[in-house]
């Protein structure tokens, strides 16, 4: 298992359309064969910093998972929407693989 961190430099003028951006994703990805842990937007301190976070088994499997949400309509929209309304500045993903072991309370 792999973990995708997506960090994303926002206009903080538009944290409502990264905040839709990311309603939008909470559809897509799961229905897309990705684990999604979340989508974070700004709330203190940096008014520019937003993540998303999500899992998938392996690189071959986030490429067939990249394909399905690229043909996914729900997908499609959403990168159109943050294309149009350039809310987001800077996108940088980083793929870890977790060394602790999970952590259950």
């Amino acid at each position: 298992m792999i973990t995708c961190f997506i960090q994303y430099q926002i206009d903080p003028t538009q944290k409502a359309q990264f905040e839709q951006y990311a309603r939008n994703w909470g559809e897509a990805i799961p229905r897309c064969g990705a684990d999604l842990f979340g989508y974070y937007a700004p709330h203190e301190g940096s008014s520019t910093l937003a993540y998303g976070v999500y899992s998938i088994e392996s690189l071959a499997a986030y490429e067939a998972y990249r394909a399905r949400l690229a043909a996914d309509p729900l997908g499609q929209e959403n990168y159109q929407f943050a294309q149009r309304e350039k809310f987001i500045l800077k996108e940088e993903r980083t793929f870890l693989k977790l060394a602790s072991g999970r952590v259950h309370k």
